[in-house]
């Protein structure tokens, strides 16, 4: 590891100033510090998030569940606020790593981090949610540019995501059996708006499938997403799985998280 500098800040517009002048904000640190430990990242100096209370808190607003940035995994799995408005969430978040990445890790640090296999970025992008900054309010569909990156400015820093409650929603994932990141993960919602189908882990950023959502917005049904047949062009090929692999795993986890949503 680097050495580094370490700023614990006070405030939303502590960290701000700091990340402006060169810092990296710091939320779970369940990613950055091993990549740190690895020497893939250098941050000269760390921005300690976790002492702004205002970046956590679950609450209900309206027709949608707001979460705070600093909230961590183990504390929307346990919410019964998520529970009782938008159970999906509290699901996905008890799945995510194992028990330490859960305690540790935060919504924020994850669709700021934006990994290619990640569970957020599919419930953020499926929900239609709204990313809350100290600057603006971005649309979830322009929140996720590619691998590792996002709309964020460098002194931007995420206060809550803001979901809409759908009529339906589930999320059904195939996990590595070591990381439990997704090999492939599919979030299905039917909203007032039409169906959203958002994917993780198949491609270098999570992504919505055109095709699943023209399928499901006719028929709402396990059996309509199994028949779509998704294009392998663009996506991930590894020791985990080829392209066409993970193209068939979409439309059958598709078609479960359907089945799941009722």
């Amino acid at each position: 590891m680097y050495a580094f500098e370490y700023q614990r800040a006070k405030t939303v517009a502590d960290a701000a100033s700091a990340l402006s002048k060169g810092g990296k904000a710091l939320a779970g640190g369940q990613s950055l510090v091993g990549a740190m430990k690895l020497r893939l990242a250098q941050p000269g100096t760390l921005v300690d998030l976790a002492g702004i209370a205002e970046l956590k808190g679950i609450k209900k607003d309206g027709d949608a569940l707001v979460i705070g940035a600093m909230t961590r995994h183990a504390e929307v799995a346990a919410s019964a606020v998520v529970k009782s408005t938008l159970p999906v969430l509290a699901a996905l978040a008890q799945g995510i790593g194992d028990r330490q990445v859960r305690n540790m890790g935060t919504l924020g640090g994850s669709i700021a981090n934006n990994d290619p296999a990640a569970d957020w970025p599919a419930a953020v992008l499926g929900l239609g949610a709204t990313v809350i900054t100290n600057k603006r309010r971005i649309a979830a569909d322009d929140f996720f540019k590619g691998m590792y990156e996002t709309a964020l400015a460098a002194d931007e820093v995420i206060t809550a995501v803001s979901f809409p409650v759908p009529k339906k929603a589930a999320y059904i994932k195939f996990p590595n059996p070591a990381s439990r990141f997704a090999l492939v993960g599919v979030f299905v919602a039917q909203t007032a708006n039409g169906v959203r189908v958002a994917v993780t882990g198949a491609a270098p950023s999570a992504f919505r499938s055109k095709p699943l959502e023209d399928a499901l917005g006719k028929t709402f049904t396990a059996d309509a997403a199994k028949a779509v047949k998704i294009d392998p062009k663009g996506l991930n090929a590894d020791l985990h799985g080829s392209p066409e692999y993970r193209a068939h795993l979409i439309a059958v986890l598709a078609s479960r998280a359907v089945a799941a949503a009722g």
